[in-house]
C-alpha cells in the first residue's frame, strides 16, 4: 500500500476495516495503533467498523471504505465483490485508481 495514490491516514482507516472483516486481533490491534500514532483521532478509530452510520468520514474515505468491504468480502460471497457503483466512487474520489 505504500505507492498507493491514497492519502496515509486513509491507508490506515483500510487497514483497519480489512482487518476487522478478516477477524484479525493482531492485525486490527497493530493497524490501530499505527493510525493512532500516526495522529489519527480515537473517536474516528472506535468508528471505523460502523463508517456507514458514523458523521465522521469524508466522502472519498467512504468511496475507500467501500471498496475495502467489497474487495475483503470477495471469497465469503457476501455481496460479490467490488461492485460498479463502488468502483465508480473510488475513482471519483481517488483519480483512477480503481
Amino acid at each position: 500500500m505504500s505507492n498507493s495514490t491514497l492519502p496515509a491516514a486513509t491507508q490506515e482507516l483500510v487497514k483497519i476495516r480489512a482487518s476487522q472483516i478478516n477477524g484479525c486481533a493482531a492485525c486490527t490491534d497493530m493497524h490501530t495503533k499505527d493510525a493512532e500514532h500516526a495522529g489519527e483521532s480515537q473517536v474516528r478509530l472506535n468508528l471505523v467498523a460502523v463508517w456507514r452510520e458514523a458523521k465522521v468520514f469524508t466522502e472519498a474515505e467512504r468511496a475507500a471504505l467501500e471498496l475495502t468491504e467489497q474487495g475483503t468480502r470477495i471469497a465469503d460471497a457476501a455481496g460479490g465483490g467490488v461492485t460498479d457503483e463502488g468502483r465508480s466512487r473510488g475513482r471519483g474520489s481517488f483519480g483512477g485508481c480503481c
